[in-house]
């Protein structure tokens, strides 16, 4: 499949946002119409990464699979940008938009992977109200996962719901970002391990054997760590016996898994006519390692030149969430990058700059001010350094995105519209690192010596201790859904109710041995896959 991208040669992306995307609404994109993220394991959704996610009704899902996408309030939020209303679930951008129109925000590069005419037909032909066929689709089977990154949770990762059942909820946290260490993630995969008798990952299954596998222009695949899940290597076997299937696949992986999943991964990419790797990281040495609780920075790297030199692989895209310890190796970590792309192409690593807003605690706008500013300058004069209009393997995209991160880092005081104070922030921070530390055996002050003075100056925090853990349920207080459902139903809109959790079942953390359990399945699925071949060509094994 031919990918589309809607800017013309030599236009800015500035002009293409006035042409393509405003011309329609200045609150409009792509992503709302097209683009979804699915977390299967417990039936959410959001059109990217930055709202937060909300429930898809089950009832809806009952009487059509396209629920999974389409669901009431994700088309109420489509009726606002129709209308010119910027929908506060969408801030991200609009903080990014306000700097000033020279700015980028992210719902131009969402919507600029979509063609003028298809961005036209989502105002014209499908408007607010109809079903809309996904072009780019991504989702996560369950939250099985072998890191336990400084800024995840346990929704998201076993390793996170692992460390709140043995120590308990983080205490002392007052920030608006507290409730994220204090629940165990019981709400996350309310099918249990295997995700038996779930409704949406039937739901997906139909959709793609009906429809998907012939009109996604992709399908991405994220978790948790994907190579941990069930679901992910039975799609895997499915493309193993359907190799002719042109939809393009990526998959988000930490590149930290044991030796044979990745070769079962390197493996199987050689299936797919279209294949990349998405991974996560933006500092290098002690400092990744303390940031991204179970990296091993030699092994990542290690693994990031194997899968270029190894696999059948497109590109291999780098999403760094850049958070407020990043900044310290930042540049060192932008230099590896460099190296990679230098030995094998620009799409050997290419960059994107996300900024951490969520928790706030962990956000830039946390840091003092001289130290931001001095790192912004750091920043400013490696990228003066090293672009050389993109001689040097940079991307114009990825300039950009420094360039906004950069102004960010200078100018941006809050991270979201519901940012704590910043000493309650601050507080926060001692308190939740230096309980992390206890916990995964880290050294704050050994990885970043230069923050020695301002940790000093933080005062304890000593509050009524939490006995138990709370709801964690990211959709259930997601704050936009009443208001923005009440307006639809003030408006006419017909609505139906809203799905209640079920509630978590049993769980069996999975540590090493869900990698283990993986590694027999993939080895049960080859052999399967031999049987059906007795007698022919047997097809290449993940193993």
């Amino acid at each position: 499949m031919k990918s589309i991208f809607g800017k013309r040669e030599n236009e800015t992306f500035q002009q293409y946002r006035e042409r393509s995307i405003n011309s329609i609404s200045k609150s409009f994109c792509g992503a709302k119409w097209y683009n979804a993220t699915i977390w299967l394991g417990n039936g959410t959704t959001a059109s990217c990464h930055h709202p937060p996610a909300h429930k898809i009704p089950l009832d809806e899902v009952a009487k059509s699979y396209k629920a999974l996408h389409n669901t009431t309030y994700k088309k109420a939020i489509r009726k606002e940008m129709l209308d010119g209303v910027r929908p506060k679930e969408c801030e991200y951008c609009w903080k990014i938009e306000d700097l000033g129109d020279d700015k980028v925000s992210d719902r131009v590069y969402k919507s600029v992977i979509y063609s003028d005419e298809e961005l036209i037909e989502a105002k014209e032909k499908f408007g607010a109200g109809l079903d809309v066929d996904l072009k780019t689709l991504e989702i996560a089977f369950d939250a099985n996962c072998n890191f336990g990154c400084s800024y995840c949770n346990a929704s998201f990762s076993t390793t996170w719901q692992k460390d709140v059942k043995q120590f308990g909820p983080y205490q002392n946290l007052v920030s608006d970002g507290a409730g994220a260490f204090q629940h165990d993630g019981g709400h996350a995969m309310p099918y249990g391990r295997k995700n038996e008798g779930n409704p949406y990952v039937e739901a997906f299954w139909k959709w793609w054997e009906s429809e998907l596998q012939y009109t996604l222009r992709e399908l991405r695949v994220t978790g948790g760590e994907p190579s941990m899940s069930p679901d992910f290597w039975k799609l895997m076997d499915w493309w193993k016996a359907n190799p002719d299937c042109k939809v393009p696949f990526a998959v988000n992986s930490n590149l930290g898994q044991k030796k044979k999943l990745l070769d079962a991964l390197i493996e199987s990419s050689k299936s797919f006519k279209d294949f990349s790797i998405y991974t996560s990281n933006e500092a290098t040495g002690i400092q990744a390692e303390y940031i991204r609780y179970g990296l091993d920075w030699d092994v990542w790297l290690n693994n990031m030149h194997r899968v270029n030199s190894e696999g059948n692989i497109k590109s291999v895209n780098v999403m760094m969430t850049i958070n407020a310890l990043c900044l310290f190796s930042i540049t060192d970590f932008m230099d590896e990058m460099l190296i990679l792309k230098d030995k094998y192409s620009q799409q050997a690593a290419v960059m994107s700059f996300n900024i951490l807003r969520f928790p706030s605690f962990q956000s830039i706008v946390t840091l003092p001010e001289d130290i931001r500013l001095e790192r912004a300058d750091h920043i400013e004069k490696w990228l003066e350094k090293n672009w050389k209009g993109g001689r040097e393997g940079l991307l114009d995209m990825e300039r950009d995105g420094i360039v906004r991160m950069i102004d960010y880092i200078r100018r941006i005081e809050s991270g979201h519209r519901h940012t704590s104070s910043k000493e309650s922030r601050e507080r926060d921070w001692k308190s939740f690192y230096s309980q992390y530390d206890k916990r995964r055996k880290k050294d704050f002050l050994k990885a970043f010596p230069m923050l020695k003075e301002w940790w000093d100056s933080i005062p304890e925090t000593n509050i009524e201790q939490l006995k138990s853990v709370i709801d964690g349920d990211d959709a259930k207080s997601n704050r936009y859904v009443d208001e923005v459902l009440k307006k639809a139903k003030d408006e006419g809109w017909v609505l139906n109710p809203q799905w209640a959790n079920p509630g978590a079942q049993d769980y069996i953390e999975p540590d090493n041995q869900q990698q283990d359990d993986m590694i027999d399945l993939v080895e049960q699925l080859n052999a399967n896959s031999d049987d059906k071949h007795v007698g022919g060509a047997a097809g290449k094994k993940l193993l």
